[in-house]
C-alpha cells in the first residue's frame, strides 16, 4: 500500500514537471496559429502568420541552414580525424588536448564571440559574410563531436581491428576508411545530429557576430519577439520547431550507446586479401 502511494506520488511529481515545461511551449505554438491570441481560439485557427513569417524570414531561415550543413562537414573533416589521433595516441597530451578542446563549451558564448571579433574582426570581408558567424560555430561545435567519436573509439578495440587489416595488406587510408570509420559509426552519427542541433539553435554567440545582412534563425526569431506582434513572433517559433525537434527526435533515436557487439563488428574481413608471393 506504501510503494502504491509512493509511486502515484512519484507519478504525479513528475506529471507536473512535465507540464511545466511542455504547458508554455505548447501556448506558444496556439498563439502562432490563431487568429488574435487575445481573444483566444474562439478567433480562429489560421496559417497567415506563418506564411508571413516565411515571407519574411525565408532568408534568415535559408541561411541558418546552410551554416548548419557547412558547419557539420568542417567538424567532420577536423573532429573526427582529431578524435582518431587521441584514441591512437592516449596520454597526459592527449588527455590535455581533449581538455583544451572541450574548453569553449565552459566559456560563454559571448566570450567566444569577442574574442573572434577581436581577433579577426580587422578582415572587414570576413567579419560581413555568414563564414565570421560558420568560424564561431565551428569552435562551439566542435568538441561535441570529438567526444562522440571519441567514446565510440575507446569502447571498441579499434587497434586489433586495424592489425588485422594490416595482416591483410590495407595500407593507412584503407585500414581508416574501411575499419575505423565504419566501426564508430554510431558516434559520427550522434555527433552529427548533435552539431546541427546545436548550430541551427544556436544564439548568444551568434547575436554578438551577426549583421544585418547574415542574421541566422534564432536571431530572427529574437527580433521577431521584439518587433512583430505576438501571433507572428509565435509563428516564428513554430517553424523553429518544425526544424528542431525532428533532429532533436533522431538525436535521441541514434544517440543512444550502440551495443558493443554491434560497434565492435570487424569490417577488416572487407579488406581485400594480400595475394601471396
Amino acid at each position: 500500500m506504501k510503494r502504491a502511494g509512493l509511486f502515484y506520488a512519484q507519478l504525479a511529481f513528475t506529471i507536473l514537471v512535465c507540464a511545466f515545461m511542455v504547458v508554455p511551449v505548447v501556448l506558444s505554438i496556439l498563439a502562432g496559429v490563431t487568429a488574435n491570441f487575445f481573444q483566444g481560439i474562439g478567433s480562429g485557427l489560421t496559417l497567415r502568420w506563418v506564411v508571413q513569417v516565411w515571407g519574411l524570414y525565408a532568408d534568415t531561415i535559408r541561411l541558418s541552414v546552410i551554416i548548419a550543413l557547412a558547419c557539420l562537414a568542417a567538424t567532420l573533416i577536423a573532429g573526427v580525424p582529431t578524435a582518431y589521433v587521441l584514441a591512437k595516441r592516449p596520454g597526459r597530451v592527449a588527455r590535455l588536448i581533449e581538455e583544451l578542446l572541450v574548453l569553449p563549451i565552459a566559456i560563454p558564448g559571448l566570450a567566444i564571440a569577442l574574442g573572434l571579433i577581436t581577433t579577426y574582426g580587422a578582415f572587414e570581408g570576413f567579419r560581413k559574410s555568414w563564414l565570421f558567424i560558420l568560424a564561431g560555430h565551428v569552435v562551439f561545435t566542435l568538441p561535441f563531436m570529438v567526444r562522440a567519436v571519441l567514446a565510440v573509439l575507446l569502447a571498441i578495440d579499434f587497434r586489433t581491428l586495424e592489425e588485422g587489416a594490416a595482416s591483410l595488406g590495407a595500407g593507412f587510408w584503407q585500414r581508416f576508411l574501411g575499419v575505423v570509420l565504419p566501426n564508430c559509426r554510431p558516434g559520427i552519427l550522434a555527433g552529427s545530429l548533435m552539431v546541427v542541433t546545436l548550430s541551427l539553435g544556436e544564439f548568444n554567440l551568434t547575436w554578438m557576430l551577426h549583421t544585418p545582412l547574415t542574421k541566422t534563425l534564432p536571431v530572427g526569431l529574437a527580433d521577431s519577439y521584439a518587433s512583430m506582434r505576438l501571433e507572428v513572433a509565435s509563428a516564428y517559433t513554430l517553424v523553429f520547431f518544425v526544424i528542431l525537434v525532428p533532429l532533436l527526435v533522431l538525436l535521441q533515436r541514434f544517440g543512444q550507446p550502440a551495443r558493443r557487439a554491434e560497434r565492435a563488428a570487424p569490417v577488416a574481413a572487407t579488406v581485400p586479401e594480400r595475394a601471396p608471393a
